[in-house]
């Protein structure tokens, strides 16, 4: 039992009683900056080398995003080399500003200017820790040191930015922020805001960081919308975030900040970085889409960007990952398999325009998938999905009254296996169950002549039936071809069974393509179903009502 709870500091709520975020709607995308190749990198075990960051680069600009981190060129020589490898290698296209981390020291700033010289269009990234626990403990100074910290810094990337050639875009991040008292807060970054000489045609960046997710998302969007009041930059800045996911709700966050009124995130495919990792923009961006909101990114390559991110970091997508996972789009519930099976029914039913399908909030086939994994059958699984699996795999559509019978059927295989069936397990207990039953009766010989007799057709059935190891000849006459079937088993003294059902359909195609009859019987009481395959409907039909047959004898005969 966790008994150290009382050492830790609840956080603090801030008066905003006339905040606005909650009766806002998310009706537009916000900027997207990925910050894969920096946060997310350094938060690997095995970082990417430079070969694998140009591919991790080249599929971000391919899926449409505008503004990449590349990484933190001072820190090290290979962070240094990449950008200039970028740059130098024509590989950033003239619509991408690619961002760099630098701190607030002067001697990493001018190193990170090197890195990017000749780029055609950069972000230049800003930090230091606001927070009073870094004030204290790590920079041994106030609110004023921090501030002139950060002032300093930003005079002299305007400086240099003169010098350079290309667009820059300068952005501030008070690290730390979700930390640090609001008021605080807004004073810093208003100092930053006047020392970048921010105007309307030349925006800050202002990104407020969650740098340690240490507050609900509510109480975060509250601290926005706070600073974004109290600052009253006018168009002078644009309001990014940069959640990260410690207590579980990075995505949450960022809509929630948004509704305050960021206007860009900084983030990174599926969420990777430090700790419990970044918010993850392919969430955030799906969830905007299944509101009717363009994302304003390209995931037609959806499972390719998998498969390279996988690749690349060395993680794996959780199969449970919103949208992404293997799994997310599987039902084995048998209730959830029954309400999609009907909520398909009902699109192909009436051409529905909108998606509307229970349990999914995302057409799969937006995102590169199909509907074949939609439903996987195991022991908590229902007739309904059953009956998916068969129709969307195979083509049988499984009469409704048939269908608990062959649920039952497979539940029992799946407790034996105590395993998933796969969907070629199934078909098979399926034709072995209802289809394939050749005993104690097996029609041998068969012959069905049809004929117009005063106003109505009359059909006569001859064949041979096998009977264990005797063989007796049949023969009868009614108005179809299953009728005159029963008066000749009649006549031939196997009797007790009463025609309850009939359902066919065609399989396959063409020359190929062959009638399937669901016949059901009812036998003491109880009702037996059997299923006849023949390229002639009345001879499928008639297989189907052997195979009724036999199965209520077998049952018969299990109990004694």
């Amino acid at each position: 039992m966790l008994t150290s709870y009382r050492k830790y500091t609840p956080y603090k709520s801030i008066a905003l009683p006339r905040r606005k975020w909650p009766e806002r709607r998310l009706d537009k995308a916000p900027d997207w900056c990925s910050v894969d190749l920096r946060d997310g990198n350094q938060a690997l075990v095995e970082p990417m080398n430079a070969r694998e960051k140009l591919e991790f680069f080249k599929a971000l600009v391919s899926m449409g995003f505008k503004q990449i981190e590349i990484g933190f060129p001072s820190s090290s020589q290979i962070e240094y080399d990449f950008a200039r490898e970028l740059i130098k290698g024509g590989h950033i296209p003239s619509d991408v500003y690619v961002q760099v981390l630098a701190p607030a020291r002067e001697q990493l700033i001018r190193r990170t200017f090197e890195a990017v010289e000749g780029a055609e269009n950069v972000i230049m990234h800003l930090y230091n820790n606001t927070s009073p626990f870094f004030r204290q403990i790590v920079y041994h100074t106030d609110l004023a040191g921090v501030t002139d910290m950060a002032v300093r810094a930003a005079r002299l990337m305007v400086e240099l930015a003169r010098d350079r050639d290309g667009k820059t875009t300068f952005e501030y991040s008070p690290e730390g922020f979700q930390a640090t008292e609001p008021n605080s807060a807004v004073y810093v970054c208003s100092k930053v805001l006047d020392a970048f000489d921010a105007t309307e045609e030349n925006k800050l960046i202002l990104n407020l960081p969650a740098t340690v997710e240490s507050l609900p998302s509510n109480a975060f969007a509250d601290l926005v919308e706070y600073f974004i009041h109290r600052l009253d930059a006018g168009n002078r800045a644009v309001i990014s975030v940069h959640p990260h996911n410690d207590r579980g709700t990075g995505v949450a966050t960022a809509e929630m900040a948004l509704l305050a009124g960021a206007t860009r995130v900084e983030g990174t495919l599926f969420g990777n970085g430090e700790r419990t990792g970044n918010c993850d923009l392919i969430t955030l961006a799906l969830n905007l889409y299944t509101q009717g909101v363009d994302p304003r990114l390209d995931f037609s390559s959806f499972n390719e960007v998998k498969r390279l991110y996988e690749r690349l970091t060395h993680m794996h997508i959780s199969p449970r990952q919103p949208y992404a996972g293997e799994l997310v789009f599987t039902a084995f519930s048998g209730s959830h398999q029954d309400a999609i099976k009907k909520g398909f029914d009902y699109l192909r039913e009436h051409d529905m325009p909108m998606w509307t399908m229970p349990y999914l909030p995302i057409d799969p086939r937006d995102l590169g998938g199909s509907y074949e994994p939609i439903i996987r059958i195991n022991s908590q699984s229902g007739k309904g999905g059953v009956a998916y699996v068969m129709q969307s795999r195979f083509g049988y559509n499984i009469p409704t009254s048939m269908r608990p019978d062959f649920g039952r059927v497979i539940k029992r295989e799946a407790d034996r296996l105590e395993a998933e069936l796969t969907p070629e397990q199934i078909l098979r207990l399926f034709l072995s169950e209802y289809c394939d039953v050749e005993s104690p009766y097996r029609l041998i010989a068969h012959d069905i002549l049809e004929r117009g007799e005063a106003g109505h057709s009359v059909v006569r059935f001859t064949g041979t039936i096998a009977y264990r190891n005797r063989v007796y000849s049949l023969e009868g006459e009614g108005n179809g071809p299953i009728d005159a079937f029963f008066q000749a088993m009649r006549d031939a003294h196997i009797d007790g069974f009463e025609f309850r059902g009939y359902h066919e359909h065609a399989i396959g195609e063409g020359s190929n393509a062959r009638a399937v009859a669901y016949i059901e019987l009812k036998y003491r009481g109880e009702s037996y179903f059997g299923i006849g395959m023949e390229s002639n409907v009345s001879i499928a039909s008639i297989k189907g009502v052997i195979s009724a047959i036999n199965r209520a004898l077998r049952e018969e005969d299990q109990r004694g």
